[in-house]
C-alpha cells in the first residue's frame, strides 16, 4: 500500500541550493545508470525533465518502460496513476518510485471506486439496465488502478486523450449505453466528435441521485459522463481565443481535448500532448501558436522552438501543483536512498487488481 505522507526529506535537503542538488543528482544517476529508469512526463518542470532517460504523456511512458526489461528501479516524474499504470505493466522484479507520494491527480481523485459502484447500482435499481453487461465503462487513462479494475472486470476499456473517440465508438457498437469517466470534457469532445447527439449525452453529477437526472432522462442517453474535470485545462476559456485572434489574425490556436467543448469547438485544433507537440514541431519557421494546455509544456516548446512565436494560451499561469509536488531535491533523496540500499516510494497494485487492470488497459490497446 501507498504511505498516507510523505516522508520527510529533513533540513540537509532543504538547505541545499539549486546547483548542487542537480550536481548530485548527476553523479547519482552515473552511479546508479545500470539499475535505473528516469521517466518524466511532458508537464513536469525542466529541471526533473532534463535527466529524463524516457518522456512522454503518462501511457506512452508506461507501455515503453515496460519494453525495459534490464532496470530494477523505475523512476516516475508523474503523478500516482501513472506510476500505478507503470506498475501494472512492468515486469514483477522491477519497482516502480514516485519521488513524492503527494503528487496525485485531482481528477482521477473525483471517480473513487465506492462513488462509481454506487452509481452502477442506482442504474440497476431503477431499472435504466437489466443488468451491469448492459453498460459499457470507459475510464479515461487518468483514473485509479482500482477504477481500471473496475472497467476491466467489466469489459471495458481504458481510453487516452488520443484514442478517446476510437473508444468510445467502440463502446457504443458494443452495448446499449456507455459511461465514461472520469473526465467529462475529454468524453464529451469525444461524442461530439462522432456526432452523438448532445440530448444523448448526459452529465452524472457526483453525490447527486442518480447523478441529478430523472429516469427519462436517463432512460434517452446514450453515454453518462461523470462530471470529473482538470484542473489545469479548466482554465481556458472561449474568450482567451478570441482575444488571441483580435490580437494576431493568423495565430493557430491548439487545445488539450481536457478544455471544455466551448474552448474545443473553436480552436484551430486539438489533441493531446503528443498531438500538440508534433502539430508545432512540424509548423514552418514564423508560425504563431497559443497552446492551451499545461505551462510547463508550453514553456518547453518554446525553448525547442525559438524560430516559431509560441504563447500560453490563457494570460496567467496554468501549473499542475500536483505534478509540481515532484521537484529535483526529491529525486535526489530517492537516489540517494537507492545508493545507500534502501527503497523508497515504491508504487504497488495489489495482484488482483493489477489483472483486472490490465485486461481494460488491453483492451484499448486491442481496439487500436
Amino acid at each position: 500500500m501507498i504511505p498516507l505522507q510523505q516522508e520527510d526529506l529533513g533540513a540537509a535537503y532543504y538547505s541545499l541550493q539549486r546547483e548542487e542538488i542537480l550536481d548530485r543528482i548527476g553523479a547519482r544517476i552515473s552511479e546508479l545508470r545500470d539499475n535505473i529508469l528516469i521517466l518524466c512526463h511532458h508537464y513536469q518542470n525542466q529541471d526533473l525533465f532534463q535527466f529524463a532517460d524516457l518522456a512522454g504523456d503518462s501511457l506512452k511512458l508506461a507501455r515503453e518502460a515496460a519494453a525495459v526489461s534490464d532496470r530494477e528501479f523505475l523512476i516516475f516524474c508523474g503523478v500516482h496513476f501513472m506510476a500505478e499504470s507503470a506498475d501494472i505493466l512492468a515486469r514483477a522484479q522491477q519497482k516502480v518510485l514516485l519521488p513524492h507520494l503527494h503528487a496525485g491527480c485531482p481528477m482521477a481523485d473525483m471517480a473513487t471506486l465506492g462513488a462509481v459502484e454506487q452509481a452502477y447500482k442506482e442504474l440497476l435499481s431503477v431499472g435504466i439496465m437489466a443488468e451491469e453487461a448492459d453498460m459499457v465503462p470507459v475510464t479515461y487513462v487518468n483514473s485509479s488502478a482500482a477504477i481500471k479494475a473496475f472497467v476491466g472486470k467489466r469489459e471495458g476499456s481504458v481510453c487516452t486523450s488520443s484514442n478517446g473517440e476510437k473508444v468510445l465508438a467502440w463502446a457504443l457498437d458494443k452495448g446499449s449505453r456507455v459511461f465514461f469517466f472520469p473526465d467529462e470534457h475529454l468524453g464529451r469532445n469525444s461524442a461530439s466528435a462522432l456526432g452523438v447527439p448532445e440530448e444523448q449525452v448526459l452529465l452524472w453529477r457526483r453525490g447527486e441521485l442518480l447523478g441529478g437526472n430523472s429516469v427519462e432522462q436517463l432512460q434517452q442517453a446514450k453515454i453518462l459522463l461523470w462530471d470529473g474535470y482538470c484542473e489545469v485545462h479548466m482554465r481556458f476559456l472561449p474568450d482567451h481565443i478570441r482575444q488571441w485572434r483580435l490580437q494576431e489574425p493568423d495565430i493557430q490556436v491548439i487545445v488539450h481535448p481536457e478544455c471544455v467543448h466551448d474552448v474545443v469547438s473553436i480552436a484551430d485544433q486539438y489533441g493531446s500532448t503528443e498531438a500538440i507537440i508534433s502539430a508545432v514541431k512540424n509548423s514552418p519557421a514564423g508560425s504563431k501558436w497559443a497552446v492551451g494546455t499545461e505551462i510547463n509544456l508550453v514553456q518547453r516548446l518554446q525553448l525547442q522552438h525559438p524560430d516559431k512565436e509560441i504563447h500560453l494560451l490563457a494570460p496567467s499561469s496554468c501549473l499542475c501543483t500536483t505534478m509540481d509536488c515532484n521537484q529535483p531535491v526529491n529525486l535526489l533523496w530517492l537516489l540517494d536512498n537507492l545508493a545507500a540500499g534502501k527503497v523508497k516510494n515504491q508504487i504497488s497494485v495489489e495482484p488482483e487488481i493489477a489483472a483486472l487492470a490490465a485486461r481494460s488497459l488491453e483492451q484499448m490497446l486491442a481496439i487500436a
